[in-house]
């Protein structure tokens, strides 16, 4: 038997105009609430993706299994700086990741790299040094840190750090670039303005970055400190293992 027919059968036919409108609401309060799961659980999709991949030239590490090594310094001078990273597993619901091989590399406060130089892309040789680049395994927290100096800037780009991780094993798993916050207060600004750093004029911001200007919205770290005593960057990399 059909509803139609149920409801005559019963005397109920008042009941269909009552039934209706209760049917629709509570379907109305199902797809909301199917609404809302959905958008909790893209919100939790988006929040535990793999950290978006950069180049890694044009001055990557030659010898990286050469460099382990916290402090990266080396005979370099600028303001101050600690880099922690942390390594994160989106197939194990980002997981802090132990064991991972960790590469950083960054120019120095004039904008020169280490291992390159002599050329049309960077005028100063610097060939046969090593400075501001070193290797670490995160540890059981996932956890790598670095000792170096502020980076400076060169023409074309914002300020930034290059990564490239790799899993237990040495396979790559991910090459990206750390950006930093930037504004009339933040640390690259201040930096900047100090002694030995060659100010803003021609900088490139994050926005007209040719790497950056696509959003930095999971490559972004966070920089707290001064210019006196020095800055912290903490900043958190996820990888597919």
């Amino acid at each position: 038997m059909d509803r139609k027919s149920f409801l005559k059968t019963l005397g109920m036919a008042g009941v269909a105009a009552v039934a209706a409108p209760v049917l629709m609401f509570c379907r109305k309060d199902d797809e909301d609430e199917d609404a809302v799961t959905g958008i909790i659980n893209n919100s939790i999709s988006t929040a535990c993706a793999v950290t978006n991949s950069e180049t890694e030239g044009p001055f990557p590490t030659k010898s990286p299994s050469g460099l382990v090594q916290t402090n990266i310094v080396s005979d370099r001078t600028g303001v101050p700086f600690t880099i922690a990273i942390t390594v994160q597993n989106v197939n194990a619901n980002c997981a802090n990741l132990q064991g991972a091989i960790v590469d950083i590399w960054h120019c120095d406060k004039d904008g020169n790299y280490s291992e390159y130089g002599g050329t049309g892309m960077q005028s100063t040789n610097y060939a046969s040094a090593h400075f501001l680049r070193g290797r670490q395994t995160t540890d059981a927290n996932g956890k790598v840190n670095f000792t170096s100096i502020f980076p400076g800037w060169y023409n074309g780009r914002a300020t930034h750090i290059h990564v490239h991780v790799y899993n237990a094993a040495g396979q790559s798993l991910l090459v990206t670039q750390i950006a930093f916050p930037e504004g009339n207060d933040s640390a690259v600004a201040l930096v900047a303005a100090s002694t030995g750093y060659k100010g803003l004029s021609g900088y490139t911001y994050n926005s007209n970055d040719n790497v950056f200007s696509d959003g930095t919205s999971n490559e972004m770290s966070a920089v707290t400190g001064t210019v006196s005593g020095g800055f912290a960057l903490t900043h958190t990399i996820k990888v597919s293992v």
